[in-house]
């Protein structure tokens, strides 16, 4: 019995989360987020706009930080955390995407 209230909670959770059917989205970073954030921690550290190796060197870092970094809705996070056994599976599919497609 306590199978069931929980799947239905964890039913009624998703359907009133702001996230409903969108658990995942890559983060957004541009070289200019990177350069006002940086900026803002440590004034005067960076240079001004304009220097070609700290664009591109900024371009790189927010590329690399769109490529790894994910936010996500705190009910699916707490499920892969609680549920290895999920993850490994999502896990799978994913590295299995082009054998199944």
């Amino acid at each position: 019995m306590g199978d069931i209230i929980n799947e239905a909670y964890g039913v009624m959770q998703c359907k009133e989360c702001p996230w409903y059917k969108a658990c995942a989205t890559p983060m957004r970073f541009t070289a200019e987020d990177l350069r006002k954030q940086m900026a803002a921690s440590v004034p005067g550290a960076v240079p001004p706009a304009g220097n070609a190796g700290m664009e591109n060197f900024l371009a790189g870092m927010a590329t690399a930080a769109q490529n790894s970094l994910l936010e996500a809705c705190p009910v699916f996070i707490e499920r892969l955390r609680t549920n290895p056994k999920l993850a490994q599976q999502l896990k799978q599919l994913m590295q299995n995407w082009s054998n199944e497609v």
